[in-house]
């Protein structure tokens, strides 16, 4: 007798369209990703997951000669295995980013750094991708402060070390920055010749406000130094526990300034975390202790 709800082996081993696997792939196998991920990587991964894990992990098993998840999941538990580690988390998270995204908080972001007076601002973005966000970023300040090179220092971090790399290089096909106003495609991109043709840069006045890194959210050391202006970790806790969640959260307090902005995705809530940060509306958020409490300022 099955447990309702709870995929069976049968059901696992066959593909959503009916035909059978080229790996044997269990329940058993994929609670067993599940667990390694959430220890690893702090990632809960929900049981509609198991077609997604299989299709990337399975080119893990081809790529290392393998013949089955088990010998698989072996072969990553054993000994000093960094490497597959790395690849292990890069190929089971989702990196779906664009330019701007979720607009309104770059407008909320402006006006917070226009009102920041004759000091060095700095930013770090905790799940920067593939560079969209975090050049979005950027171009945000660059706008602020009407120049190429304001005062600002973004730490621009991912888990995923091959997203970071495609960030660190700033160049897109054009259909990926096609929906950018024309204003800003001429200010802050180089257009590709030859070669290049179909593709833009970020100009390397943007590039140098950046620095990227690989940070891993669960690390008891983040390894970054605050203080912080702002703190854009957007459509990452949705793959987090409420608890992990809140343990993140509290390593974020001391990284932001007193006045900070911890910056949300749109379908996240703190509410759980209401002793650590308080709403100011639009997944926008505030210190809990912050000395003088701002009103609510936007509308949700």
């Amino acid at each position: 007798m099955t447990t309702p709800g709870k995929p069976t082996a049968a059901a696992l081993t066959s593909s959503t369209t009916g035909r059978e696997r080229e790996f044997h792939f269990t329940s058993t196998d994929f609670d067993q990703v599940r667990k390694l991920i959430y220890d690893h990587a702090g990632i809960s991964l929900a049981p509609i997951k198991q077609d997604m894990v299989y299709s990337r992990l399975a080119r893990r098993l081809r790529a290392l000669d393998l013949d089955s998840f088990q010998n698989y999941l072996s072969y990553l538990q054993s000994g000093d295995n960094e490497q597959e580690w790395e690849t292990f988390v890069n190929s089971l998270t989702t990196n779906l980013t664009s330019f701007f995204r979720e607009a309104h908080h770059f407008d909320i972001l402006l006006k917070h750094l226009q009102g920041i007076k004759h000091r060095p601002i700095r930013i770090w973005c905790s799940a920067a991708s593939t560079g969209e966000e975090p050049y979005s970023l950027a171009m945000t300040a660059c706008e602020a402060f009407n120049t190429l090179n304001p005062p600002v220092e973004i730490v621009a971090s991912d888990i995923d070390t091959s997203v970071l790399a495609t960030a660190q290089k700033g160049v897109y096909p054009m259909e990926r920055v096609s929906k950018l106003d024309t204003n800003r495609l001429r200010s802050f991109f180089l257009k590709g010749s030859g070669a290049q043709a179909g593709y833009a840069r970020i100009r390397p006045e943007l590039q140098k406000m950046l620095s990227f890194t690989r940070i891993n959210l669960l690390d008891a050391r983040l390894g970054v130094q605050g203080p912080f202006d702002a703190l854009f970790c957007r459509n990452v806790m949705i793959y987090f526990d409420k608890p992990t969640q809140y343990a993140i959260l509290k390593k974020f307090v001391p990284l932001l300034r007193d006045d900070g902005l911890l910056f949300a995705g749109h379908s996240e809530s703190f509410l759980h975390a209401a002793d650590l940060f308080h709403g100011l509306g639009r997944t926008v958020y505030e210190r809990a202790d912050r000395k003088e409490r701002s009103q609510p300022m936007y509308h949700r």
